[in-house]
């Protein structure tokens, strides 16, 4: 090989190898672009997402407080969440009057039982503010408990409303178990301690007590909607036995007190069309915690089973 090819081959992989590197350079310099307009992307998002309603500038306003589905304490529909968008609605000094929606089936005594109360304190505080409650498809159970602490009850007319009674429902397997040859193994520090199991025979004593709690919180419940609804209330032997009925038939039953939309209260009831949503959302932050929480769980259960000893997988 004479001077000149390897002063050629030389120049090449010096090139080449220039080449690489500004190419690898791109691609990192893509890489942290895209990364800093992703970081910046979930800023702004989170910005936006915790951006309360005091911040949209609304002048006089009807505030809204939504009430979906099961009411419990993990769910869009607890306690906490409700109470603290009914407190931001009564403190906002724009709020003309509040409108809690309700679209649930009902759910956890207790947390109906808290939002019900913390309605009722701040009525006490805000006696100016006027509450009403509209009914969606339905509000049943705990809703209408909550929906009970309303100065009134606005319904559609094909709404379901009522279910005012308490459940208490389990499984018993003792039958499927004997059939599969199934022993029940419990081992219990107090007599009581297995109540309701499932996997055992029901005991008389424990039915009877069982059905002693219903009854004590079905009377919880009952007056709470005496106390809410007054005189407006056309008892009859079936109101407080647990049936349901139209938003028409409620209506003349004194369990609501009209037929109107949100937009119908909002306009022609409290006086302020616009409508101002206060109700506490899961935020982008949570939502990203819930499936990142859920995909590590699932990663890990997924490495526990294939890597424990004994796995066949």
């Amino acid at each position: 090989m004479d001077e000149g090819d390897w002063e050629k081959q030389l120049i090449e992989k010096l090139a080449t190898a220039a080449l690489r590197e500004q190419r690898r350079a791109r691609r990192w310099g893509i890489f942290f672009k895209l990364l800093g307009f992703a970081y910046l992307t979930v800023v702004i998002l989170l910005l936006l997402d915790w951006r309360g309603p005091d911040s949209l500038g609304a002048g006089k306003h009807t505030a809204l407080v939504d009430i979906v589905g099961v009411i419990d304490a993990r769910g869009d529909s607890s306690a906490d969440r409700v109470t603290e968008a009914l407190q931001n609605a009564f403190k906002n000094k724009n709020t003309q009057g509040v409108i809690l929606r309700i679209n649930s089936p009902g759910g956890s005594p207790v947390q109906a039982g808290i939002i019900y109360d913390e309605i009722r304190r701040l009525r006490g505080i805000y006696p100016n503010i006027p509450m009403y409650a509209v009914i969606e498809d339905i509000c049943a159970s705990g809703g209408y408990y909550i929906a009970a602490a309303a100065d009134k009850i606005y319904v559609d007319k094909a709404s379901i409303v009522g279910s005012i009674g308490v459940i208490m429902d389990g499984w018993g397997f003792t039958g499927t178990m004997e059939k599969l040859g199934v022993e029940r193994r419990a081992l219990v520090s107090g007599e009581n301690k297995a109540f309701l199991d499932p996997f055992s025979p029901m005991q008389e004593k424990h039915r009877e007590f069982a059905q002693k709690l219903a009854g004590e919180i079905h009377q919880q419940f009952i007056a709470v909607v005496r106390e809410g609804r007054g005189k407006r209330l056309k008892e009859g032997p079936d109101t407080f036995s647990g049936l349901i009925w139209s938003g028409e038939k409620s209506v003349e039953l004194g369990l609501a007190d009209g037929i109107g939309s949100l937009d119908y209260v909002a306009r022609e009831v409290v006086k302020a069309e616009e409508i101002v949503d206060f109700t506490q959302k899961e935020n982008l932050a949570e939502k990203f915690a819930k499936r990142f929480g859920a995909g590590a769980a699932s990663a890990l259960a997924e490495f526990a089973v294939r890597y424990s000893p004994g796995s066949f997988r």
